[in-house]
């Protein structure tokens, strides 16, 4: 195990803690509007403090990296989450580094690192969704999402790409992330279909071994039953022979 990977499976949970934590900062303001000093400042506090965390991580990683060329052109999407959401609409980007974390403690097996970006990352897109629908529409005249609740229920029906119409929204912030979000949902559609289709695939298959191993069993014993028979019928005419002779 060299140092990056040393570092990844230590710095692991800290950084879940982290994203998890940024997740509580960022959403109880927009839950809970009403909430006030000193909360407000700690929230920003763990905000800002979250954020350089994953600042650090990335940077450490990049320097341990034996080909930081490579680190850097293949984890282009983590240095955009750290630079984005310096604005405030993209804030809740930070939030897709979890989805790193987790694809380190995921399984080894392709199908178990998939299953995990699935789950994790419909629950979370689906939160964020929430939330960002929420803080860009709530306030705005003629908007529909007035609160989380009817912002939850708009980011499950476009997710799941049902899109009922009762809710939408009407700011260029909450059209983006609807774009996102639809995206995201037909994504998260092919990859549970393909995973339950690759499931069911090798289920198949592995009855389909089982009957065959089984099949060949039978016809083994039923061969050396027939040589058994040979033998005896062999056995049987030359003790005829001896007695006819």
């Amino acid at each position: 195990m060299n140092g990056l990977q040393q570092w990844e499976a230590q710095s692991e949970r800290t950084l879940t803690v982290a994203a998890l934590a940024f997740l509580g900062a960022l959403a109880v303001p927009i839950i809970w509007p009403a909430v006030g000093e000193p909360w407000v400042g700690v929230l920003a506090a763990v905000v800002v403090l979250t954020w350089l965390m994953f600042g650090v991580d990335y940077v450490i990683r990049l320097w341990l990296s034996e080909d930081r060329r490579g680190f850097f052109l293949h984890n282009l999407v983590d240095l955009a989450v750290l630079l984005l959401p310096m604005l405030q609409p993209l804030r809740l980007l930070r939030l897709v580094t979890l989805l790193s974390v987790l694809n380190r403690t995921g399984s080894s097996r392709l199908r178990g690192r998939v299953v995990t970006y699935a789950v994790g990352g419909t629950g979370l897109l689906t939160f964020c969704g929430a939330l960002a629908i929420t803080d860009a529409e709530r306030g705005v005249d003629g908007a529909t999402v007035t609160g989380f609740g009817s912002g939850l229920w708009w980011a499950i029906t476009t997710l799941t790409t049902v899109g009922y119409g009762d809710t939408y929204p009407v700011t260029v912030t909450g059209r983006l992330v609807a774009a996102v979000l639809m995206v995201a949902g037909i994504a998260l559609l092919g990859i549970v279909t393909a995973t339950l289709a690759s499931w069911l695939v090798e289920r198949v298959s592995e009855s389909a071994g089982a009957e065959q191993a089984a099949t060949r069993s039978q016809v083994d014993a039923l061969a050396a039953e027939v040589r058994g028979l040979r033998r005896e019928l062999a056995a049987r005419d030359g003790r005829t022979d001896d007695s006819g002779t």
